[in-house]
C-alpha cells in the first residue's frame, strides 16, 4: 500500500496548484503518484443520454470507460470512501497516492494557508508534515511559499519515498 499524503486548506487556497507541481517534480523524480481529490458535492461523470449514462441508469452498480490510454470507473456508493480504501481503485501500484481534501482522516498533511486574516492551520500539529504560507506562522512544522514545490518534493522523497524502490523503508 503505497503511503498517503493529504493537501489540505480552504477554497481557493492553492491546494490544487500545489499538487500540479508536486505531481510534476515526484513524477520528473520517476515517482508513480495517484491523486484522489474529495468532492463536497454530489459528483456526476456521464453525459445524459449516452451510453455509460443509460448503462447506470438502467441499474449497474459499477461501470468503466475505457480507450487507449485512458480508464474511468464510476461505482454507487452509500456512503464517502476513506482515501485507504480508495487506493484500491485508484493508486494501489503507485508510489505515492496524494490526496486533495480528506482533513478529518489522521493521514500526514500539508496545509495551504495563503491570504486569510486568521493565519491558523485547521490541521492538528501533530498531523502536518509542512505548512504552504505567504506568511510565516508561529508554529513548529516546516513552511513553504507555493513558490517551493521543488523543496516541498524533496521533504516528501525524504519521509515516504526514500528505500520504496527496494521494497523497504528505514526509519
Amino acid at each position: 500500500m503505497p503511503p498517503i499524503v493529504s493537501v489540505v486548506g480552504k477554497s481557493d487556497s492553492g491546494k490544487t496548484t500545489l499538487l500540479e507541481a508536486l505531481i510534476k517534480i515526484l513524477g520528473q523524480h520517476g515517482h508513480r503518484v495517484a491523486v484522489i481529490k474529495h468532492a463536497a458535492d454530489a459528483l456526476e461523470l456521464d453525459t445524459p443520454n449516452k451510453d455509460s449514462w443509460r448503462l447506470s441508469q438502467a441499474g449497474s452498480e459499477a461501470a468503466a470507460i475505457s480507450s487507449k490510454g485512458r480508464l474511468a470507473v464510476t461505482r454507487n456508493l452509500k456512503n464517502d470512501l476513506d482515501p485507504q480504501t480508495l487506493v484500491q481503485y485508484a493508486g494501489a501500484d503507485c508510489d505515492l497516492v496524494l490526496t486533495e481534501g480528506f482533513k478529518q482522516y489522521p493521514y500526514p498533511k500539508i496545509e495551504v494557508i495563503r491570504g486569510e486574516a486568521d493565519l491558523k492551520p485547521v490541521s492538528p500539529p501533530e498531523q502536518l508534515l509542512a505548512i504552504v504560507t505567504d506568511k510565516p506562522l508561529d508554529i513548529n512544522v516546516p513552511q513553504f511559499t507555493q513558490k517551493e514545490a521543488g523543496k516541498i518534493a524533496g521533504l516528501i522523497e525524504q519521509k515516504y519515498l526514500s528505500g520504496a524502490e527496494g521494497g523497504i523503508d528505514l526509519y
